[in-house]
């Protein structure tokens, strides 16, 4: 057997280092005399030290010992308790073993109940089956009645027996006998299609309902909110969907009341391409939107939830349908007249006080938010279709001036004088007149048409120059070949130069701008040409004359 000293080590160690400071202590105080004197107290001092060294170490081992004591009697307790746990669960072992066999009676046992159930379900709502088809026709009849809500009511009824009948099969797995349920309840998909196209009827004349008979226009409302609610829910517990679900009554019965106000301004009569019928449908057209919008605004708004912001979704829809509608017009051979009419009332009509900007509709009608109704492209494009319409009058109208100029040359009378008595005919007042009156009707659409008129007015009136001048030159062919024709050749000669003059002084007029007059470099030099040939012509007149 193993010594102390081996089974705890500890103790050996303490009792070296206790020796050890013993010695140290006594060596110091027989090297110290004078301590001698004081090793009685020191002797008794140590043993009261140790006596109660001891007492304390007494009173650790005996509460020591009384736990120790404790634990092995809780063990000795445990251990019972757990011997009979396992009697006890073998016991029950044995008893589980011998009920196995009832077991199988319990579960042929709930099979029935589970059939029992079934039955006692199928037995609840009997009377509801049999009553289906007779409420099929009570619920036709009051759609014929226009009883809307009652009919709904009614068909919500039988949609929601026929759905908790196929979620109950759906989820015993018997898909097989779904078919035959939905053959049982086919008469819901003619209720729903007759129900449908009298909701698409009343979206379709909202307009005329909310002023003549808001109430019916109220039930279709109500009608489309339940089924919305319906579906949401439906979608929502995605467990099972019933046929025909989502139904989506909501977006289908906005875009057939979008689509009706779209159709009553703008399907109704062929528009003529000529301005004065153009000009009678503009004016209709603005007249019609802005009374249905006023109807909308006053009462078809109370009709409705707020939700559906049934004035800006108007509103967003005569807009898009209006653009679209420029857009087609635009693509017709349009007059001047026409395209005139047009870029007038997108950029100017539509957004005063007559239309978008009435009164009557200020401040919840707002259609700065949704763009331009003509893109700056399609503007510039129009424009220039303008422009090109009438440089095609303006140079109809030039030529017909040049052609009755020429012919006056050959009058058989000197032209007319001015207040001092200088030549002169009508040429320069017409061409003047006419390019200012196209500058100044450009001017009350956009600057930039202005411009664009304006430019091609100096260009017309440069090649009008060069045409003039030719003529000129014609006349002094013929004048050749006969000097008595003209009579009045060099009178005439002496009035296309002062033509000639006043266009020089008139021309820097026509800019838009008053405070520019800029006029370029190419018509000054057919106007220098024009004047120079004009005397070169006197000249040579004037030499035949002298020789």
């Amino acid at each position: 057997a193993p010594s102390a000293d081996e089974e705890w080590p500890e103790a050996e160690k303490a009792e070296k280092l206790a020796r050890g400071g013993a010695l140290k202590w006594a060596s110091g105080v027989f090297y110290c005399p004078e301590k001698l004197e004081g090793v009685g107290q020191y002797r008794s001092r140590e043993m009261q030290r140790n006596s109660s060294i001891q007492s304390r170490l007494k009173s650790t081992v005996q509460s020591y010992l009384e736990g120790v004591s404790t634990g092995l009697e809780q063990l000795r307790s445990a251990a019972q308790e757990v011997q009979g746990i396992c009697q006890e669960l073998g016991a029950a072992r044995w008893a589980l073993l011998d009920s196995a066999e009832q077991c199988q009676g319990l579960r042929q046992m709930r099979v029935l109940m589970a059939e029992h159930v079934q039955l006692a379900s199928v037995v609840q709502v009997l009377p509801q089956l049999f009553s289906v088809h007779e409420a099929f026709s009570h619920t036709l009849q009051l759609l014929h009645r226009q009883c809307l809500l009652e009919a709904h009511v009614e068909l919500m009824m039988m949609e929601h027996l026929r759905n908790d009948i196929l979620c109950q099969l759906h989820l015993l797995g018997l898909s097989s006998a779904q078919a035959t349920v939905l053959s049982y309840f086919g008469g819901l998909q003619e209720l729903n299609e007759c129900l449908a196209k009298q909701l698409w009827d009343i979206a379709g004349s909202s307009l005329q309902l909310v002023c003549q008979d808001p109430a019916l226009f109220v039930s279709a409302v109500r009608i489309v909110e339940r089924e919305e609610r319906i579906d949401d829910a439906l979608l929502l517990e995605a467990t099972f969907l019933p046929p025909g679900r989502p139904k989506g009554w909501r977006q289908k019965f906005q875009c057939v009341l979008q689509e009706s106000l779209v159709g009553a301004c703008f399907h109704g009569t062929l528009v003529g391409t000529v301005g004065p019928a153009l000009a009678r449908h503009l004016v209709v057209l603005k007249e019609d939107v802005v009374s249905k919008l006023r109807v909308v605004k006053d009462l078809m708004v109370q009709c409705v939830p707020a939700h559906y912001n049934i004035l800006g979704v108007c509103t967003a829809t005569y807009h898009q349908a209006l653009k679209g509608h420029l857009q087609e017009l635009l693509r017709e051979d349009l007059d001047k007249q026409g395209l005139f009419l047009l870029l007038k009332w997108a950029l100017q009509v539509y957004h005063s006080p007559e239309m978008m900007g009435h009164p009557d509709l200020l401040p919840e009608v707002d259609v700065s938010a949704l763009g331009p109704l003509m893109s700056p492209e399609l503007v510039d494009h129009t424009e220039r279709k303008y422009v090109v319409k009438v440089k095609a009058s303006v140079l109809e109208w030039m030529q017909r001036t040049l052609e009755v100029e020429f012919k006056e040359w050959f009058r058989e009378e000197e032209p007319e004088t001015d207040h001092e008595g200088f030549f002169q005919s009508a040429l320069p007042v017409i061409v003047m007149q006419m390019l200012n009156e196209n500058i100044q009707v450009a001017s009350l659409i956009t600057d930039s048409l202005q411009q664009k008129v304006y430019s091609m007015a100096l260009e017309e009136l440069e090649a009008f120059l060069g045409r003039l001048r030719e003529a000129l030159v014609q006349c002094g062919k013929e004048h050749q070949r006969d000097r008595t024709v003209p009579r009045f050749y060099n009178s005439y000669l002496l009035a296309t130069l002062n033509n000639n003059l006043a266009l020089s002084s008139a021309v820097s007029s026509l800019h838009p701008d008053a405070a520019r007059r800029e006029v370029p470099a190419s018509l000054w030099a057919a106007l220098d040409r024009m004047q120079k040939k004009a005397c070169q012509l006197l000249l040579e007149e004037l030499l035949l004359d002298l020789q």
